[in-house]
């Protein structure tokens, strides 16, 4: 206190002081993990006692010297008004008693810097040690372990019994140290003169051997300073005169060679890293370095172009070679306003490596006086040297020209601005596994436009609809159903989709009364889905009446139409949300637990009608101007030309985003001027029967037989009140069914049946399906295939007509099927078939296998009929059965099948070879 005092008033007498001595006097007190505040505060206390501080002096200087979370911690505390509060308010909040254990870690890990001498260090970990209770023996053994140099160099301190007998070892270390370093370096002075003079100063005999890193490789330019991307510099040898500069072989430090190298014993040094141990191209950091692709200009233009992103100003490269404007992350960590948006897209550039973006957002572009708004991704720093690159997203908004070296970028319609043109890395934005269906003879500029609409579509999600599921039953007695048991492979499978869907926000778990076991059915394809089982709850689910548009209606708006476009939209379904007091009634349970869903799940009956409804809510606007037409999940885009389609369809793609609607674009299709809809074709303005709609019956087989015969009478008498004079027409058929008559099928029973054919196939027989009319779906299937057909009640004569058939072969797997499977089987191809005139409509479905109705009500199905049961769960309908005797018009079909949809790939060559080798004229000439 007397030397204080003493200074004190030296100070007062000699000296003036000014308020930033006293703040250089004061360190800063950040609250990192290193830092104690009691070692601060008592710092702090002896500057102000030093400086005659009053109690206010102390808290605008503490205040000031606070940096980092310790400031904002202060400026979150508005009660802080007072020096005593706010000595207060920091040792409440940032002190903390370190364990031992944790100390211990952080002295053994502290080793001495090159730039410290051995009595610093010992201070500074001394003062590490002030945060706990250390041994002063823990202490001299740490500090030693912590010295880099041999052990026999070390020998000097051990045996101290206190620290200020180690303290004054330490300086004496130090001494011994440094006279050794200078001895060392008249050594090596003298040698090199020697060597110089020496006359067996040759190349061959006095070069450095190769060393253990390629960083001196005789191969590479002499003394080439070149910068790691650890930090560390490294020298390449191709001479003798590279050793005047004494660079260590083994450290790569300046003023020593490593004969003489302290850090001998540690093995090499990587220059990557910075440990001892291993050599560059054994780093870890190296090979974990990311595939990236980087190209820098090496040289510098006259002018550094500026691009002004939201008012921050960025190194930028002007590239017309890349698709997408690129972005750091590091400037975008400054955009504290702007808001990153995931997405599904690579990036791939130079020498072809691909990139995943982290993100992107729309921001506010400035190029000198060009100004745009467009996409931005953002990429990970490392990925370019510059802070942004800008590429034809934001150049094809205004009009850009390239003369030579410069770029030359306009407002449209304004004077043309220069800036400068520093190279070219092109870089492609290309979706994941994306095919765009474009129609055929759409022109390469609205084919372009497409393209860009859809590679930058990403669903913002920024506005809402209040289209919510709400389920209402007839009942309150819960239905409830246990869980079912699984394999083990089966439980797996479970498990991870679970845990997908509470990643994605579609399932919470819940304690609902109501559950709906899970079952594990197989696609096509082979691969597994997670389905529930809602049987039992759609019987008592209040059904949601939702009405659908006519068909002539639709159909008068689609002729009225040259060019269409369609939107298939992903996981349609999950687009909406279920109310919060309906979510009991979606409950499931697992092996795991029960859950329930808040995204509208497949398999409720009323899933498709509220869909309708959301997809309605959000294209009102369009569908009431007749640009947007949806039925159930087709959502279809007329217009009357390519720019009015595309003008159209980046419309519907910005109201999509908006809504945060997820889009299937490899089963979407844009511009095409033919389309099928319904059974019919529109093309041109003309509209006429799909094909399809008939090939079942066109394509019927010749008969070859009586059975076939009989067959093929059973479905065209079924309708013969509809064929005028058919019996005179038959007759040449039906007489081959005559007692002791010789099946002969010649021209006249030719001409009969081709006759009947055409007949089943027009008017009256086929009509326009109507979701109005009453509905049957009559099905049969045999060894050979199935058939169905799709018949409605018209309200003019009370009769029922056909509206679609339906044949389709069986495959060798299927004729393993038992009966029973092979009606169900043809049931669910019919109903997928004619998805689009079922849904949402009530319908009967007539068969003559008894046993379907009772096995679709089952609890415990097999795999295969499970999957088929889940799959009639959104349709309402319910099942009649008939004697196989009045099924004929089905037996028919499914008895002689056509497959219809079957695309065959007839490879020409092998044909054309077999044909040329069988050509006597030809092989004369070969």
């Amino acid at each position: 206190m007397q030397f204080v005092d003493k200074y004190r008033s030296s100070v007062a007498q000699n000296t003036v002081i000014n308020y930033s001595d006293i703040e250089s006097a004061i360190s800063t007190f950040n609250a990192e993990s290193h830092e104690n505040i009691a070692n601060w505060l008592d710092h702090f206390e002896n500057i102000s006692q030093l400086f005659s501080l009053s109690d206010l002096q102390k808290f605008i200087f503490a205040k000031r010297s606070l940096g980092g979370t310790a400031a904002l911690f202060v400026r979150t505390e508005p009660q802080i008004n007072s020096w005593q509060k706010l000595k207060q308010a920091l040792i409440d909040e940032f002190s903390f008693e370190i364990n031992s254990a944790h100390l211990h870690e952080l002295l053994s890990k502290r080793k001495m810097r090159d730039s410290e001498s051995a009595p610093e260090y010992f201070l500074k970990m001394k003062e590490l040690c002030s945060s706990g209770k250390i041994e002063d023996a823990a202490l001299m053994y740490y500090v030693i372990k912590g010295i880099s140099d041999r052990q026999e160099n070390k020998t000097i301190l051990y045996g101290c019994k206190n620290l200020l007998e180690f303290k004054e070892k330490l300086k004496v270390y130090e001494v011994i140290k440094s006279d050794y370093a200078k001895s060392k370096a008249v050594f090596d002075k003298n040698k090199a003169r020697y060597d110089s003079n020496s006359r067996f100063n040759s190349f061959d005999k006095l070069k450095p051997k190769q060393v253990h890193d390629d960083r001196f490789n005789s191969k590479n330019e002499s003394a080439n300073k070149v910068k790691s991307s650890g930090g560390f510099e490294r020298m390449k040898y191709n001479n003798f005169e590279s050793r005047k500069s004494k660079f260590c072989f083994n450290c790569g430090a300046p003023n020593h060679i490593s004969r003489f190298c302290v850090h001998k014993d540690k093995g090499f040094k990587c220059f990557e890293c910075g440990a001892f141990g291993h050599k560059a191209s054994e780093c870890d950091r190296t090979k974990s370095k990311p595939e990236v692709a980087t190209l820098d200009v090496k040289f510098k233009p006259k002018l550094e172009n500026k691009v002004t992103i939201e008012d921050i100003s960025v190194n930028s490269l002007i590239d017309t070679g890349s698709q997408a404007t690129l972005l750091r992350k590091s400037v975008f960590d400054k955009l504290n306003m702007c808001k990153l948006y995931p997405l599904n897209l690579s990036l791939s550039g130079f020498g072809k490596c691909k990139v995943n973006p982290l993100g992107y957002f729309k921001g506010n572009i400035k190029i000198d006086d060009f100004k745009c708004n467009a996409d931005i991704y953002v990429v990970e720093n490392n990925v370019m040297s510059y802070d942004v690159i800008v590429g034809m997203n934001v150049l094809m908004q205004g009009e850009t020209v390239i003369n030579e070296n410069r770029i030359v970028i306009k407002e449209k319609f304004q004077r043309i601005e220069e800036v400068d043109s520093l190279s070219v890395l092109p870089i492609d934005v290309t979706p994941n596994e994306v095919e765009i269906n474009i129609g055929p003879d759409v022109p390469n500029i609205f084919k372009d436009k497409v393209q860009q609409s859809v590679l930058n579509y990403v669903p913002h999600k920024t506005k809402a609809t209040n289209v919510e599921l709400n389920i209402l039953v007839k009942s309150n007695e819960p239905v409830s159903h246990q869980p079912r048991r699984l394999p083990f492979s089966e439980k797996k499978i479970v498990q991870t989709q679970v845990a997908e869907w509470l990643e994605q926000g579609i399932v919470e778990t819940c304690s609902s009364e109501y559950s709906s076991p899970v079952v594990i059915v197989r696609k096509k394809d082979g691969t597994p889905r997670v389905c529930i089982d809602y049987r039992r709850l759609n019987k008592v689910v209040v059904k949601d009446r939702f009405p659908l548009p006519l068909i002539e209606d639709i159909l008068d708006r689609l002729q009225g139409s040259r060019v269409f476009s369609t939107i298939d939209l992903k996981n349609a379904f999950f687009h909406v949300d279920v109310n919060k007091d309906s979510r009991k009634y979606t409950s499931f349970v697992t092996h795991e637990g029960q859950y329930q869903f808040l995204k509208v799940p497949f398999g409720l009956c009323n899933s498709p009608a509220v869909f309708q409804r959301y997809i309605n809510t959000i294209f009102r606007p369009l569908i009431n101007d007749g640009i947007v037409l949806p039925y159930l999940d087709d959502i279809i885009i007329l217009s009357s030309s390519f720019e009015e389609g595309i003008e159209r369809v980046e419309r519907v793609l910005s109201i999509a985003s908006e809504y945060g609607l997820e889009i299937n674009f490899n089963k979407s299709h844009f511009l095409k001027k033919r389309i099928e809809f319904l059974g019919h074709v529109i093309e041109d303005g003309k509209i006429f029967p799909s094909t399809l709609k008939t090939k079942a019956v066109l394509n019927f087989p010749e008969p070859a037989n009586l059975k076939q015969i009989h067959s093929f009478l059973g479905l065209t008498g079924y309708f013969r009140k509809f064929i005028p004079k058919y019996s005179t027409i038959a007759r040449p058929l039906s007489d081959l069914l005559k007692k002791d008559r010789k099946f002969k099928f010649g021209e006249e029973e030719r001409i009969s049946f081709n006759q009947l054919k055409l007949m089943l196939a027009e008017k009256p027989v086929l009509r326009i399906y109507n979701p109005n009319y009453e509905t049957e779906l009559h099905t049969d299937a045999s060894l050979e295939g199935y058939g169905a057909i799709l018949m409605q009640k018209s309200p003019d004569d009370k009769n029922f007509h056909l509206t679609y058939y339906m044949s389709k072969k069986t495959t060798d797997a299927e004729k393993k099927y038992s009966s029973y499977e092979l009606e169900a089987l043809a049931v669910i191809e019919a109903v997928k078939k004619f998805r689009v005139y079922l849904l949402g409509i009530p319908f009967k479905i007539v068969t003559d296998c008894s046993a379907l109705e009772k096995t679709m009500q089952k609890k415990d199905l097999v795999t295969r009929v499970a999957r088929w049961a889940l799959l009639l769960e959104e349709f309402d309908y319910v099942i009649e059965h008939r004697s196989g005797t009045r099924m004929t018009h089905v037996d028919a079909l499914s008895r002689s099948p056509i497959n219809i949809f079957c695309i065959s790939f007839d490879n020409i060559l092998p044909r054309l070879k077999s044909a040329q080798d069988n050509d006597n004229e030809v092989k004369a000439i070969k």
